[in-house]
């Protein structure tokens, strides 16, 4: 790829931000992206970000992917997140036969969603026969198609594993029409991201779709971009739409201190150098945040196009960027929101939304402070 339709993806996404902030309000109140947002990702080819170019996809790299969802969580971050969910359900076409992600991915809108890893399937005859529920599926009220996270168990019940012995693991891909969607999303954050469950019984996936995800011996497609993780393309894109939240939201502390001038004070707030030296530090740890990400992106892409070989190494950096930057944005959030004083709690001002937005996604499984843990285990079995 040459980058051209991975720039203008990131030009695309910054046209439609206005529109984008315009609905925020409306997002929050009906708790799902308007038809006029979902109209305007879809027209600008922004859920196909990272759809293989064999389907009419972008395949961009991971640092324009992430770039996308900055400019969006700038405007809102609710769009970001189920922009950021979808793109990332996308990849699973490179595991399918061509004529089966055409039928997902290029049949209007060709949104795919997916909830976690919950249940099990049974191997029958031609495909796999499934009952169960999942939760967590972002962007599901904009999805034609939704996916199962299942293990595999034989005809017999008995588990099916792997050549290195663990359990077989597939997603299972069906018409969102064959699910029954339960409205369950009432969340202090990220309150239009739709994050929904559904549940199907007995129903029947033939082969076809039922992919092997992140398994490199499973890929239709050549591209470096699909030998990446789901888990850490999903660690990126989120870390990213935690930078662009935490960027709106240092601006507008910075707009309202160049014109508040606070009640008792002698001077307005722009004058303030307690003020003035808050806003720098904090400017300098959203930079060196931002920095430390998209160096962490670029350097594993990298080696990954390079080689083609995604390591424990790599994972693990990635896992580290990722985390410390959603909580580096979480602090920049708070910081912000306090400098803004009682104008920060009223609806009508930029900052309660995205005060819980943010605290909404560090809940999130890529902000676990366990990652911490991981990532220094491995340092130290390294001595390093």
């Amino acid at each position: 790829m040459d980058g051209t339709a991975g720039v203008d993806l990131v030009a695309r996404a910054r046209a439609v931000a206005p529109l984008i902030a315009d609905a925020a309000n409306e997002i929050e109140r009906t708790r799902r992206l308007t038809p006029g947002v979902v109209d305007a990702l879809i027209g600008n080819g922004l859920y196909r970000a990272l759809l293989p170019q064999s389907l009419g996809g972008s395949e961009a790299p991971p640092e324009i992917f992430m770039e996308m969802l900055e400019e969006i969580a700038k405007a809102d971050a609710s769009t970001a997140w189920c922009l950021g969910q979808n793109s990332v359900c996308a990849m699973i076409a490179a595991a399918l036969d061509h004529e089966s992600a055409h039928e997902i991915f290029n049949t209007a809108p060709g949104i795919l969603a997916w909830g976690a890893v919950a249940h099990e399937a049974r191997a029958v005859e031609g495909g796999y026969r499934v009952t169960g529920r999942w939760d967590f599926a972002s962007g599901s009220p904009q999805a034609s198609w939704l996916g199962a996270h299942v293990r595999i168990v034989n005809a017999d019940g008995t588990p099916r594993k792997t050549a290195d012995g663990s359990p077989e693991l597939r997603t299972l891909l069906f018409p969102l029409t064959r699910a029954v969607m339960h409205d369950v999303w009432q969340a202090i954050g990220l309150a239009g991201t739709g994050t929904n469950s559904y549940e199907v019984n007995d129903l029947f996936i033939p082969d076809r779709f039922a992919a092997l995800r992140d398994v490199p011996e499973a890929l239709r497609e050549p591209g470096p971009l699909y030998r990446l993780p789901t888990g850490s393309t999903y660690s990126l894109g989120f870390a990213a739409v935690s930078l662009g939240l935490a960027r709106a939201t240092l601006d507008a502390a910075i707009a309202l201190a160049r014109a508040k001038h606070q009640s008792l004070a002698a001077s307005a707030m722009r004058d303030n150098q307690a003020v003035q030296g808050l806003i720098g530090r904090t400017e300098g740890d959203l930079r060196a945040a931002r920095a430390y990400l998209y160096g962490t992106a670029h350097a594993m892409w990298r080696d990954l196009s390079a080689s083609g070989v995604f390591t424990p190494a790599h994972r693990s950096a990635v896992r580290l960027a990722a985390t410390w930057t959603i909580q580096q944005s979480a602090d920049v959030v708070d910081i912000a929101y306090r400098m803004a004083g009682a104008t920060a709690v009223f609806r009508s001002n930029p900052f309660e939304r995205r005060f819980r937005d943010m605290h909404a996604i560090t809940q999130q499984i890529q902000a676990r402070d366990t990652h911490f843990e991981d990532v220094g285990k491995m340092i130290l079995a390294e001595g390093r």
